[in-house]
């Protein structure tokens, strides 16, 4: 026999995937037929109630005479509406990740004194084990920096001698040393797989011993260490936006799932990230930049409402950009008039392009925000309306703060391991059941045939 290359598509693996997609290919009216909710919706794309929880909420409709309706979306962490907390904190001249993390995890926001200790307490644990770089980060670097920090997490396990201690004491520590490392684990991933490929030098810098989440993320990105005190407060503004979404999104449902059976807080949290990664949950940022980035080359005038609008269809009918059918970053499983998250996030969008010298971009995403809407409205039956989400502008805004594409799934991440954390704490604080769902087997039975017979 030959042998193959590694990757290598064979014959025989073609022909193996057809037999697996002609065996595995399910009927869509038996979903009906059975009353199955697919990827747990209704047909009207109503998520379907799995659990309770304290951590956070999301609204988007309003009940008026009885009935159900689109309603303006609401983000609450902890009771608290996420405008009143971004305003409340980030006006007064305070960073907001520590604050808004207590929050999530212990749930109430803390006094002077409980948020000295526990942003102290996460400062000191930025650093990395001995050794951890050279011996695991730099070690093959993963194309995806995502599969570079679920490695490094799960290894992490190995260094933590109480890794098993699923105590609750145990898991706040253990959540809070990789919610404290997330940002080296991925800044320094990335670095070493650029240096690996030889597109660039390998930059390991120290972590600040103080400072806030975001001025440490941004100093360690950056070869010189540099950064503005704008670009730190709309990296904060970006962090607090993402910690979490309510549980019924994908990889926070993941936590749930995966720590029900009490396992590690290290293999929970590797399998969020596994979900995170996938394109339809946590890389949709990057679609946009890339849909915009074709949309300006294609669109000579971006002031021309007529123009945008006609390349904005040409999307719709899978004639631009990937024709996908999509317009990426407007829309939501949840929100229909408005993703409160996109709101905060475009004022801050608009005051970091002042400072980058990027306005004329900015308008064209605020023109497509305005344009997309009305034009999905008069292309498809919708069950409700489409809105710019949180996706539309993230990307650009990290695009102006000089992060790669390769960081910008895990930057989500550094935001949103606090929600995972707080999910599981939550999980474990009321020794809930193993999650256990249901499967319908639809294969008929069949008698056993022979082997010579078959």
């Amino acid at each position: 026999m030959v042998q193959q290359e590694f990757h290598e598509i064979t014959p025989v693996i073609e022909e193996l995937a057809a037999k697996a997609q002609a065996a595995d290919v399910i009927d869509s009216s038996l979903y009906a037929e059975y009353d199955v909710k697919r990827g747990l919706r209704d047909l009207n794309g109503v998520g379907v109630l799995a659990g309770l929880t304290h951590v956070s909420q999301v609204r988007a409709t309003k009940v008026v005479d009885g009935v159900k309706v689109p309603d303006y979306g609401q983000l609450i962490y902890r009771g608290y509406d996420i405008k009143d907390l971004v305003h409340g904190i980030l006006d007064s001249g305070r960073f907001g990740y520590e604050e808004v993390a207590y929050l999530l995890l212990f749930g109430d926001l803390p006094n002077e004194e409980e948020l000295k200790m526990f942003s102290e307490t996460l400062a000191e644990y930025r650093e990395l084990p001995t050794g951890f770089v050279r011996d695991v980060i730099m070690k093959k670097p993963s194309l995806n920096i995502m599969n570079t920090l679920s490695r490094s997490v799960l290894t992490l396990y190995a260094y933590d001698e109480e890794g098993n201690d699923i105590s609750l004491p145990g898991i706040v520590r253990q959540s809070l040393e990789l919610i404290a490392r997330f940002p080296q684990l991925s800044v320094y991933g990335y670095y070493a797989f650029q240096h690996e490929k030889g597109d660039g030098s390998l930059y390991i810098i120290p972590p600040l011993p103080d400072g806030s989440f975001a001025e440490n993320l941004l100093h360690i990105l950056r070869p010189d260490g540099n950064y503005t005190e704008t670009e730190a407060r709309v990296l904060d503004a970006c962090l607090l936006l993402h910690m979490d979404h309510g549980g019924g999104n994908n990889s926070t449902f993941t936590t749930h799932v995966v720590s029900s059976t009490n396992t590690d807080l290290y293999s929970v949290i590797a399998a969020a990230l596994g979900a995170l990664k996938g394109p339809r949950h946590g890389g949709a940022n990057i679609m946009v930049t890339q849909m915009f980035a074709d949309l300006e080359k294609n669109v000579h005038d971006w002031k021309d409402d007529d123009e945008v609008s006609a390349y904005l269809k040409k999307l719709l009918h899978k004639e631009a950009f990937d024709k996908s059918g999509l317009i990426y970053g407007v829309g939501h499983a949840v929100y229909s008039k408005s993703d409160p998250r996109a709101e905060i996030l475009q004022s801050f969008t608009e005051l970091l392009a002042t400072e980058k010298g990027r306005t004329e971009e900015y308008d064209l995403y605020r023109k497509v925000a305005k344009l997309a809407p009305e034009i999905i409205a008069s292309e498809r039956h919708m069950y409700k309306g489409a809105c710019a989400n949180v996706d539309f502008y993230s990307g650009l805004v990290y695009q102006m703060l000089g992060l790669p594409e390769e960081l910008f799934t895990p930057l989500f991440a550094m935001a949103r391991v606090v929600g995972w954390s707080a999910h599981i704490i939550e999980e474990h604080a009321n020794n809930s059941k193993i999650i256990r769902p249901a499967y319908n087997g639809i294969e008929p039975q069949r008698p056993y045939v022979d082997l010579k017979d078959r």
